[in-house]
């Protein structure tokens, strides 16, 4: 493969000279992938597997129609032209409408500060496993199932359009994500943790702390209370800040979802207010060293910062060049794709919540009764309404963090809670262990950040 795309950029480029005249977009992408992907629980071995995959897909836009064809074998990239020209012309009936960008020749890679996964064998990656699981499992007794995933991707992109662009750009990206649950009777409770780097091997190496912090929690979650069900002001720590940014407002923001549903562009109207004037909502990939950070999304458009509410105000949207062309607005370098097998869509990058100027301690103040709630669980969304379990909990009460508490489950709808947000901390925090899922691409990776937050009026589950 690297001879393949050391010659890629002539052969793309007579490519496309030949189709291009046929549609009025033409984009073509050529993709080599390093993989590997590890996965025991307990001491059973469920994956354990290096790969090298090679592909690439073909895009065609006419008359507002997309035909998208893939392919493994260079072979037949001709003929998977001619399909996703077909199919093109036979869909498309209105018109092709997408924002301009200035075309780019450019070659890069996102730098690695550390070691490359690549030169770290994978007996030692497995030997890596082990010993978190064994962390895992001998913490305590009653910590019956363990799991522990460990997974490293490299790719390299080499993209060409019809409208001149070339770029080949590559990068590195890690993941590993445990889990220890612990059993006393019928009560059972989990712990979990999850990290990314796209900067060095060493960054998953002195996970210690970490690993036995989810056992901990899980196990002394068996002899705590539930919470009481209820509607609390909460404290919730920069992690589910993260999780909340991401999650309930961050897939509002993408205009694909916006243009598709004339309902929501309605609520989604720039100018519209959302939140206190302390309230500054961003996503950018142009920000160094993040899991959502590149050069250039995948049509070509420079990576940006974009801010979505300013002084709680909405002012921004993410968009595709389509997206920006039907809503007529400007592409923000938010189309993405996980891999050749996909077309990219609107997706986040790093989206996160500036930090305020509320002392983290001031946040508990002249709070009588409420939840502290930090680090994630796991978590829904539905529209316009979350719902997000909090890793561990504490009830606040008169101004103090009190007994900690289980089973605390927060709820409401994304626009009510960013109005009810009473005061933004001073930390922040980012957190690298995301991986976004939609249109069946799950698992791409983006950071989210935030300070601590006070919000009111949130409905609390558990015990009533």
């Amino acid at each position: 493969m690297p001879n393949i795309l050391a010659d890629a950029q002539n052969l793309l480029t007579d490519l496309i000279a030949r189709y291009a005249s046929r549609v009025d977009y033409l984009m073509i992408r050529l993709e080599e992938a390093e993989d590997t992907d590890i996965v025991l629980r307990g001491n059973k071995v469920e994956t354990l597997s290096e790969g090298i995959s090679i592909g690439g897909h073909i895009r065609a836009c006419y008359k507002g129609g997309w035909g998208l064809s893939s392919f493994n074998q260079l072979a037949t990239i001709s003929e998977r032209i001619e399909e996703a020209i077909a199919a093109a012309r036979l869909v498309g009936d209105e018109e092709t409408i997408l924002a301009p960008i200035d075309p780019v020749q450019a070659i890069c890679q996102l730098p690695l500060t550390g070691t490359d996964p690549r030169q770290i064998s994978l007996q030692q990656k497995k030997e890596l496993c082990d010993r978190y699981t064994n962390l895992l499992k001998s913490f305590d007794p009653r910590i019956t199932t363990t799991s522990v995933r460990y997974g490293d991707s490299t790719q390299r992109v080499i993209i060409a359009s019809s409208e001149g662009t070339l770029i080949e750009q590559s990068w590195v990206d890690m993941e590993m994500r445990f889990a220890a649950t612990a059993r006393n009777g019928d009560t059972v409770q989990t712990g979990r943790e999850t990290t990314g780097s796209r900067k060095a091997y060493e960054d998953l190496t002195n996970l210690d702390e970490q690993i036995t912090s989810a056992a901990q929690r899980a196990v002394a979650a068996l002899s705590l209370p539930p919470v009481k069900g209820n509607t609390y002001t909460v404290v919730i720590d920069p992690i589910l800040t993260g999780l909340f940014v991401h999650e309930a407002f961050g897939h509002l923001s993408e205009a694909d979802m916006a243009y598709e549903n004339p309902d929501l562009l309605e609520v989604m109207t720039i100018g519209r207010r959302f939140g206190p004037e302390e309230l500054q909502i961003w996503d950018g990939a142009a920000p160094e060293g993040h899991r959502g950070s590149y050069f250039y999304d995948d049509e070509g458009t420079p990576a940006t910062t974009t801010q979505l509410i300013k002084d709680g105000v909405l002012v921004g949207r993410l968009h595709s060049r389509e997206t920006a062309g039907k809503l007529d607005e400007t592409p923000t370098g938010n189309a993405r794709c996980l891999n050749y097998h996909f077309s990219p869509i609107v997706r986040m990058t790093n989206t996160w919540i500036e930090r305020g100027k509320t002392p983290v301690a001031d946040l508990f103040t002249d709070i009588k009764e409420g939840v502290y709630a930090r680090n994630w669980l796991g978590g829904m969304t539905n529209g316009e309404m979350f719902t997000f379990s909090a890793g561990e909990a504490w009830m606040i009460r008169n101004g103090k963090i009190a007994e900690p508490v289980r089973d605390v489950t927060l709820s409401g709808n994304v626009f009510q809670t960013l109005a009810d947000i009473e005061a933004i901390g001073d930390d922040f925090y980012w957190d690298e262990s995301g991986g976004c899922g939609k249109g069946g691409q799950n698992g791409l990776p983006v950071g989210c950040g935030g300070p601590s937050l006070r919000i009111q009026e949130v409905v609390v589950g558990g015990e009533t």
